[in-house]
């Protein structure tokens, strides 16, 4: 349990769809601007941070229907192309009025494969970082074919983190951390600590994705052990809980899963 605060100087920060989005599939502008304070107050303090939001397949799906049969892969790309503007206009304005200036940076599989392509994006990031600037990435899925996608974004996540040296990775989703049966089950405990080569934590987790997002659980704690191997701490938490960055780095004693 982390009960003092953390020096972590550059962070990434990843954002899964539920989070951000309500029930209906529209933006949760309420709680993208409650996460947003939060990372202005770490800015404020000198912390880099590098921003991994999922989301734009479900905003867009939850601003548009179509008027014409559309193929599944097509209509994904259409609603991806929609939602991540509206997504972008919304970290732009709330970032903004913090004075702080976002940037949109939409990655594939492409990037990370040759070391022409990673350094391109490396130098870009570290160009960002370098003058105050935050970066909210995502997947490319208005445009990326289906062998050349990620996982999802919580692998995008780790390779991030682990392009920039990160000090850790923030995965915020909608339950606690990591349990020892469905959250929602009695007896559900919330694992505070796990190892980053134990896999015994396989057999907790529940293979079900979230609805709007192509991930789980158990490759959230994949990606997890991949950074936490390679020296990033990992925390696993819910980004519906009020002020959770702040409590994990300030000491608090905040409910989530370290790695």
């Amino acid at each position: 349990m982390i009960s003092e605060k953390l020096p972590y100087k550059r962070i990434a920060i990843k954002i899964g769809s539920n989070v951000l989005t309500r029930n209906d599939g529209k933006l949760n502008t309420k709680r993208i601007s409650q996460i947003v304070d939060q990372i202005a107050e770490l800015h404020r303090r000198g912390v880099q941070v590098i921003l991994i939001s999922s989301g734009a397949v479900a905003a867009g799906k939850g601003e548009y229907s179509f008027i014409k049969e559309t193929p599944e892969i097509s209509a994904k790309q259409v609603w991806s192309a929609i939602g991540q503007v509206k997504l972008m206009v919304n970290y732009f304005s709330l970032f903004g009025s913090y004075n702080i200036q976002a940037a949109q940076l939409l990655a594939t599989k492409e990037n990370f494969q040759g070391l022409r392509y990673y350094s391109n994006m490396e130098n870009c990031l570290s160009a960002m970082l370098d003058n105050k600037i935050i970066p909210v990435i995502n997947e490319n899925d208005t445009i990326t074919v289906t062998e050349l996608m990620f996982t999802d974004n919580d692998e995008l996540s780790g390779l991030i983190a682990s392009m920039m040296n990160c000090d850790a990775l923030f995965i915020l989703t909608v339950v606690d951390g990591v349990f020892t049966s469905h959250p929602s089950e009695n007896g559900a405990e919330l694992l505070r600590e796990l190892d980053a080569v134990d896999k015994t934590f396989e057999k907790f987790i529940s293979p079900q994705k979230s609805f709007f997002g192509k991930g789980g659980m158990n490759t959230k704690c994949t990606v997890a052990q991949k950074a936490a191997i390679q020296g990033i701490n990992v925390h696993i938490a819910s980004g519906i809980r009020d002020n959770i960055l702040l409590d994990i780095i300030d000491g608090n004693d905040a409910p989530h899963t370290f790695f």
